[in-house]
């Protein structure tokens, strides 16, 4: 009788380094979100930290944006990355151990980070914080990534390079061209160096760099997540495959002009402001596409929200996506900025794509992620899934809208004028007014820590009642 086994040559995926990064993401989910509650804490009890230099709110808040960012989002895009590319390629992870470098390298980068910006050594630059050791370890890790990441799909054993794909490369190039460049500086000492740009150009590099982060860390890499992990979990096609293509184009093309939307009324040329504002405006369209896409991709489907809250989590989040994506490019308008900048509405804003869309999103992935990198097919507990989902969504609710709310009330107290030309407040009486939003803030904040520890018991607990199988590659489909 004839063998039904299906010859393979190299016949078993490398997910050793998919795993590390899947539970380091919710490690490092743990605490750069409970640091991001301290830090809030310090806002409603300005006493907490009684004096201590390395505890101040100065010092502590770039520890979380990059905990959360780089640590938490980076290891999720690592994990899901390198999960996806061999899926969709059939074919194992080019140069496995430069892969494994790449985790240790990227989390070595992560434990300086936590050492040095709390003693205050630091750029000053927003997401660009870490000094140029840390950036040169940076540099060479993401260069072995994009070896590792491109030499997967040159080795394919496909012809097409899925979607999710494409906007996995947009995030790894534009990311590494970012980073080379707003990082340029002239060392002076080990711990310390200034950049090599001055005055307006620093600025609009800067920005230019950080509304990138957020267009290229922040979006596009984890829109790869979308394409894959949704019609993963749905069981269904991309509603669209054409418009997932017209999609990436005119994102990837339109966000790298949009930085100098975060300078108006600088010193920066006025055609530069207007052309970041109007680039702002048309990056709406691709966005809404985007979440149109994702949304629709359960048509026909919409039964399973009911009971799949990994489903849940991936929906909400790109109904967050769709309400980041509309708010920021209305907040880019100069007029509306004029109100908005400087205020909690814009930490808000922040927020609500951080948690809502980038956490969300993340949390569904790897929930979806993990049990299969420990031999199973769901998470030890699907109950405490929807437990954290409802805990998130009503943390995430309570959190954007006590600072939508205060933001737009700090913006009309420091605009408000006597006749006579002063002030009808002054600025502590605004800062006075924002602590109970603040303290509202603060328990959307907690909610949301407390869901991640919630994930983190799950995790946990599937690791020790699965058992990490190798799997294998068909030559026919791929396998999830």
């Amino acid at each position: 009788m004839a063998s039904n086994t299906l010859p393979t040559t190299e016949s078993v995926y490398s997910d050793t380094t998919v795993r590390l990064f899947a539970v380091a993401a919710v490690f490092w989910g743990i605490i750069g979100m409970t640091v991001g509650a301290f830090a809030a804490s310090m806002l409603v009890w300005p006493e907490l930290t009684l004096g201590i230099p390395w505890l101040s709110f100065g010092r502590i808040r770039p520890l979380h944006t990059n905990a959360v960012i780089f640590a938490f989002g980076g290891c999720a895009l690592f994990a899901t990355s390198y999960h996806v590319v061999q899926r969709t390629c059939h074919t194992r992870l080019f140069m496995p151990k430069l892969a494994m470098f790449t985790f240790i390298g990227w989390n070595l980068a992560l434990v300086l980070a936590v050492i040095t910006l709390p003693l205050g050594i630091t750029q000053g630059k927003e997401y660009a914080e870490l000094e140029w050791p840390i950036d040169l370890l940076i540099e060479v890790v993401w260069i072995c990534y994009a070896v590792v990441f491109f030499g997967t799909i040159g080795t394919r054993k496909v012809r097409h390079i899925y979607v999710a794909n494409w906007f996995f490369a947009a995030f790894i190039l534009a990311v590494a061209l970012l980073h080379t460049f707003n990082s340029a500086a002239i060392p002076v000492s080990l711990t310390k160096s200034y950049s090599v740009y001055a005055g307006v150009q620093d600025a609009m590099v800067q920005w230019w760099y950080g509304h990138n982060a957020v267009g290229f860390f922040l979006t596009a890499a984890f829109l790869g997540m979308v394409y894959y992990y949704i019609p993963k979990q749905a069981q269904r096609p991309v509603y669209s495959y054409r418009l997932s293509i017209v999609h990436y184009w005119a994102l990837i093309f339109t966000y790298m002009w949009a930085g100098s939307h975060h300078l108006h009324y600088t010193a920066l040329p006025d055609w530069t402001q207007s052309l970041g504002m109007v680039l702002s405006l048309i990056l709406l369209a691709p966005s809404w596409g985007g979440m149109i896409n994702g949304i629709m991709t359960l048509s026909g489907a919409w039964h399973k929200l009911r009971d799949d809250p990994i489903l849940k989590f991936m929906i909400v989040a790109m109904s967050f996506y769709g309400m980041s994506t509309f708010e920021g490019p209305m907040m880019a308008i100069k007029t509306v900025n004029a109100l908005s900048h400087f205020t909690d509405w814009t930490v808000g804003h922040v927020h609500s794509g951080a948690l809502g869309w980038v956490g969300m999103i993340s949390i569904g992935s790897l929930y979806y992620l993990i049990p299969r990198m420990f031999g199973r097919t769901e998470m030890y507990s699907v109950r405490a899934i929807e437990l954290h989902f409802w805990i998130a969504t009503i943390g995430v609710v309570i959190y954007i809208a006590a600072l939508w709310i205060s933001g737009v009330m700090q913006g009309l107290m420091w605009r408000a004028i006597n006749p006579d030309g002063t002030l009808v407040y002054s600025f502590v009486e605004g800062v006075k007014a924002t602590v109970p939003f603040h303290a509202l803030r603060l328990v959307g904040g907690l909610m949301y820590v407390f869901g991640m520890c919630i994930m983190g018991w799950n995790t946990v607990m599937t690791i020790r009642n699965g058992k990490a199988e190798p799997v294998r590659i068909s030559p026919v489909a791929a396998h999830a």
